[in-house]
């Protein structure tokens, strides 16, 4: 019998931090698990990710109200994976908003996604009966879209793929602010198990060029001011091809994926291990790093069953 995912131990409540980082804009995160951004526009507010279930959504709402009674009209996902969209309804928005190509895998994977997440993180999913379903998009778009809330700019934008093929970044011009969902972390592992690792970099390399003032990531502190958003970047680039050019070598020359586990591990614990989730993603990094090194280009659909498959391959 395998030992436990790390994350099915991970039963602390996190403390919550609520970071304005520029005029109106504000980070939820806490801890390590995952962030959530709030843009105030003049009439109305907008979310940038939902949590994974209303019970944790209503933690974000109370933040809000501490800083406007404005309603809540929008809510933007970055991507699909159910810590992020599942308590979407929590907001009571009009607009939920995601990439076309994310809406497409909420199609293909996100019940399986669901369960699967749902059996790695029991923590984040306390009041999971209160999800209704599926989270589905009012409003998608390919490439670029653009909302006022009153005067307030608001650039939804796919950049490129990442930490998922659909992944999008927001952009608040006016203060030069940025959140970017889970392609970028700051001392918090990247989950790469529906990764690109080839493209991950280029997308990274595209949020730089904005110059971005403020960014609030995917998990960790929000990121203020330049120096610390550059360290940032920097940081997830080399956690990626730390992860990455260890399962490139093992698959070469026809090496196993526990080969590729234990290669990735002597390149990553020296840097990585203190990291907050970095126990729990590592094997799901090592087992997309490999496959994508042997030219699988399309992230295999984790499953329940497929994580423990996996898990149990990697203890043997």
């Amino acid at each position: 019998m395998a030992k436990a995912f790390a994350s099915q131990g991970d039963m602390t409540e996190k403390k919550i931090s609520f970071t304005e980082i520029g005029k109106g804009l504000y980070a939820f995160t806490a801890e390590g698990d995952p962030n959530s951004g709030v843009i105030v526009g003049d009439d109305s507010v907008m979310i940038v990710e939902a949590q994974a279930t209303p019970r944790l959504a209503n933690k974000v709402i109370e933040k809000v109200r501490e800083v406007t009674d404005k309603p809540i009209t929008h809510v933007v996902l970055t991507h699909y994976h159910a810590v992020r969209v599942l308590g979407a309804s929590a907001f009571g928005a009009d607009q939920i908003i995601m990439s076309d190509k994310t809406r497409g895998m909420v199609v293909e994977r996100g019940q399986e996604d669901w369960d699967s997440e749902f059996q790695r993180f029991p923590r984040l999913f306390e009041g999971h009966e209160s999800i209704p379903g599926l989270t589905w998009p009012t409003t998608t778009f390919t490439d670029r879209m653009t909302v006022y809330l009153g005067n307030r700019r608001v650039d939804l934008m796919h950049l490129g793929r990442a930490h998922t093929a659909g992944d999008i970044v927001i952009h608040v011009p006016d203060e030069n602010v940025m959140f970017t969902g889970d392609i970028v972390e700051y001392h918090s592992a990247c989950y790469c198990g529906d990764g690109h690792f080839g493209d991950w970099g280029n997308t990274l390399e595209a949020i730089r060029a904005f110059d971005p003032a403020a960014i609030a990531p995917g998990r960790g502190d929000a990121l203020m001011g330049r120096e610390m958003v550059n360290k940032a970047i920097d940081l997830t680039r080399d956690f990626l091809e730390s992860t990455y050019r260890p399962a490139q070598r093992v698959a070469a020359r026809g090496g196993t994926l526990k080969e590729a586990w234990d290669a990735i591990r002597a390149e990553c614990d020296p840097k990585f291990a203190d990291y907050a989730i970095y126990e729990h993603y590592l094997p799901f990094n090592a087992a997309r790093a490999f496959d994508e090194a042997r030219g699988i280009d399309t992230p295999r659909i984790w499953t329940a069953q497929r994580d423990i498959e996996m898990w149990e391959a990697l203890q043997s």
